[in-house]
């Protein structure tokens, strides 16, 4: 079966995106296009279409706006409208579905989620449609019934004539096709009194009525036949008055009306059906609208779950390493031959540890490892991990860049001026000082993540152990810098050349300690804060 589909949207890109996912289909959809809500009025008038797929956003006439358009036609108020929308506020679907927009689907298309209200939308135009014809069905049925019945109101199946005193004095042969004996049969079983024609009780008040008013009255009854057959018949009395304005005669017409008796009952039970059938339609598209919402209300959780559990894997992972675990499965390991890792570590802490509660001691790590997190995320470095009072990061990874080395030892002169001014402050509170070692060394590392369960960002390799090296035989206060570090930053910072220094499972080793910034490269008299001259140049690394 073929059906015509208008799509409306002032981006030709997103309309023949729709076009082409449902060129797929096996059904025949026949598309045409609209710019806006004005023109899909229009054309929706000229082609009436089976389906219409709108954008919400549009110049001009908008899609609200094109709803009350459609919903003021006769002909095109019952079209399914499925909007096509990158909103999803509460506000947004109520206003379109008090409009009459039968679904909706969010940007970007989802194809499976597109064909699914694209079926329900054909289907329960389908079903409307069929509803429409038979109801058509039925209304013609009537009208055709109700003219059989001005007919036969108009047609005199029978005649009866009465004396004053109502008994029958004559009727002709039609009597006895409504009431299934002849007159003299009739008159012989039960007497000339018209009300026993009847035998009803209300009937017989009616005609007392007519005989004392001189009104003419009519009714409608329904009548068994001696061979069990039912007959509907309408009656009209009609009083005949002498000159002095006394009955004389009642004149009885009745017609036969049993066929449209039948019909009627026969409707009346067509039309509980389809009360029912309306009843269900409309308990279908509650629980549809229902279902609708709380699908609604799930892809906003799930989405937030989501946006929860992104957020978690990337303060445990570094942004590249989460990709590619979420788009692999899996992470691994990849070789790095330049790359800067710096170590901090608290000297005395195991004296701390004993002078303070165990809840105060992290209450003071957990501030001081924050404060590092944001310096070294300005300087462009990876936090790898932190162990009991030791703080690792690492500069040139994941991914790669020249400017590491700079950025590292930036990084630690600014966290020693920040455990500077917070020490001040706690020698005037009384507060234990926490001093601080900072050592940094650029050299070759393996990265990565390994096993497949609680993943955690590592670096392996000799360069991470004569960094901590580093630390261990620097100063509080002090960044210490490996030779190779020195090489890198020495045109930027000023030095100090300590000599080759022992250190433990690596021997001598040249150090550096880096007192701050040249002042060509500074913006401040403590050499912290670089120029823009020097970010021109770390650039160009």
């Amino acid at each position: 079966m073929s059906y015509k589909v208008l799509i409306v949207d002032d981006n030709i890109n997103n309309s023949r995106l729709i076009e082409g996912i449902l060129s797929v289909d096996e059904r025949d959809f026949d598309c045409h296009f609209a710019e806006n809500g004005a023109i899909a009025y229009e054309k929706a008038k000229e082609i009436i279409p089976d389906l219409i797929l709108m954008d919400l956003l549009m110049p001009e006439v908008d899609g609200i706006e094109a709803l009350k358009l459609l919903q003021k036609h006769n002909e095109l108020r019952e079209i399914p409208v499925i909007l096509i929308t990158a909103y999803k506020t509460n506000e947004n679907f109520k206003l379109a579905f008090d409009e009459g927009a039968f679904d909706f689907i969010t940007k970007p298309i989802d194809i499976n989620e597109l064909r699914s209200r694209i079926n329900k939308a054909l289907g329960v135009g389908e079903t409307l449609r069929r509803i429409k014809i038979k109801i058509g069905k039925y209304k013609q049925q009537r009208k055709e019934l109700e003219k059989k019945a001005v007919l036969a109101q108009n047609v005199q199946n029978s005649f009866i004539v009465t004396n004053y005193n109502g008994e029958i004095d004559w009727a002709n042969d039609g009597f006895q096709n409504m009431h299934g004996l002849s007159i003299e049969n009739h008159i012989n079983k039960f007497g000339r009194d018209i009300k026993k024609v009847y035998n009803d009780d209300d009937i017989s008040q009616n005609i007392d009525r007519c005989f004392n008013e001189q009104i003419p009255i009519s009714f409608t009854i329904g009548l068994t036949h001696p061979d069990k057959t039912e007959k509907w018949l309408q009656v009209f009395i009609s009083p005949q008055l002498t000159k002095g304005n006394n009955i004389e005669k009642l004149i009885i017409v009745e017609s036969d009306i049993t066929e449209l008796k039948v019909k009627e009952k026969e409707l009346n039970e067509q039309n509980i059906k389809m009360l029912h059938i309306t009843e269900n339609l409309e308990n279908a598209n509650s629980q549809l609208e229902n279902q609708r919402d709380e699908i609604n209300l799930q892809k906003i959780k799930i989405e937030e779950e989501q946006e929860k559990s992104e957020r978690l894997l990337l303060n445990i992972l570094p942004f590249e390493v989460a990709r590619q675990l979420k788009s692999k499965g899996k992470a691994g390991t990849r070789f790095y031959k330049h790359v800067s890792v710096m170590f901090g570590d608290f000297k005395g802490f195991s004296k701390l540890s004993k002078e303070l509660e165990p809840k105060t001691l992290v209450s003071y790590l957990d501030d001081y490892f924050i404060r590092y997190d944001e310096i070294i995320g300005a300087h462009y470095l990876e936090k790898i991990k932190t162990i009991g009072d030791a703080y690792m990061c690492a500069g040139g990874l994941p991914l790669r860049n020249n400017s590491h080395p700079v950025d590292a030892v930036l990084a630690g002169l600014e966290i020693q001026h920040t455990m500077h001014v917070i020490n001040n402050e706690n020698a005037k509170n009384n507060v234990p000082l926490w001093e601080l070692r900072i050592g940094v060394h650029t050299g070759p590392v393996v990265a990565g993540v390994v096993g497949n369960k609680k993943f955690a960002y590592d670096i392996w390799g000799d360069t991470v152990n004569v960094a901590a090296r580093m630390q261990e035989r620097g100063e509080v206060g002090k960044v210490n810098v490996s030779g190779e570090t020195y090489e890198h930053i020495k045109d930027y910072f000023f030095c100090e050349y300590r000599g080759k220094i022992e250190a433990k499972n690596v021997g001598k080793i040249d150090m550096y300690f880096v007192n701050r910034l040249k002042p060509e490269f500074t913006e401040d008299k403590l050499g912290l804060i670089p120029n823009e001259e020097f970010k021109l140049l770390v650039n160009k690394l």
